[in-house]
């Protein structure tokens, strides 16, 4: 009775003993794929557990002077990997990485992934992931010499805005000829007021009485026939132009008259 109930208890246990075929199958496919990926990426790859690792990646294309871009892929294998989508995420440090660019690489990998399922799917996967990185970088590099480009035009419009001027219209020339004279007729007076400085009270006054007094032009202008003793200067003789004007028309009779005579 104890030998039977021993057995039926050994019985018992044995379904708990028993290997779970499923987890075996999974750990052995990753065990061959981990070999193959460490004789790959022997420096880069890294075992975080029986079901996670991380692989470091950077653009393997990209011109000599173009600052490289790495990130980590961090693989987490489902029990039903490779008929499942591993679990897929990204880390980072370099400044130029965006968190848009982290978007758009995971939704790629997550493609390339689908269109992959059944296989061991890892290494097409970094793979790609590296293809991905040096697009990036040239779409950086692309994209600093455009903001560039922008720059100069911006300047270069600037600069040339600044040597053309204003375009010159007939009321813009009339505001800055009014505001030229004014300038120059206060520049004027500020040179007389500090010549006149020099000047005894007596020089000043006559240098004053001489910058009003009208030039022989104006005066003629003002009144052709001087009537005006006020503009007359002290000692001046008056004439009279309707008198020569009278003498004149008689001399050109009396050449008409001898030129007639002598016919």
């Amino acid at each position: 009775m104890i030998i039977d109930n021993s057995a039926r208890k050994i019985r018992k246990l044995i379904p708990c003993l028993e290997p779970d075929h499923t987890f075996y199958k999974m750990s052995e496919a990753l065990l061959e794929e981990f070999e193959v990926l460490e004789s790959i990426y022997p420096t880069e790859l890294q075992k975080i557990s029986q079901n996670e690792i991380e692989i470091d990646a950077e653009a393997d294309d990209i011109p000599d002077f173009a600052e490289n871009i790495q990130v980590t892929l961090c693989v987490h294998y489902q029990d039903a990997y490779p008929d499942e989508l591993p679990g897929l995420s990204l880390k980072w440090d370099n400044p130029t990485f965006t968190e848009k660019d982290n978007k758009n690489l995971l939704q790629e990998l997550r493609k390339v992934g689908e269109e992959n399922i059944g296989m061991a799917m890892t290494f097409t996967l970094v793979s790609h992931l590296r293809e991905q990185l040096s697009l990036l970088v040239r779409a950086k590099i692309e994209e600093e010499r455009r903001i560039e480009a922008e720059k100069e035009r911006v300047a270069l419009e600037e600069e040339e805005k600044r040597t053309r001027g204003t375009p010159v219209t007939a009321q813009s020339f009339k505001a800055w000829k009014a505001k030229f004279d004014k300038e120059i007729a206060l520049k004027k007076a500020q040179e007389e007021e500090e010549r006149l400085k020099a000047f005894t009270p007596k020089e000043r006054e006559e240098w004053r009485k001489a910058s009003t007094r009208l030039s022989g032009r104006q005066l003629f202008e003002k009144n052709k026939n001087l009537e005006d003793e006020n503009l007359v200067e002290e000692g001046s003789v008056s004439v009279d132009f309707s008198q020569y004007e009278r003498t004149r028309q008689e001399e050109q009779q009396e050449e008409i008259l001898t030129f007639s005579d002598s016919d």
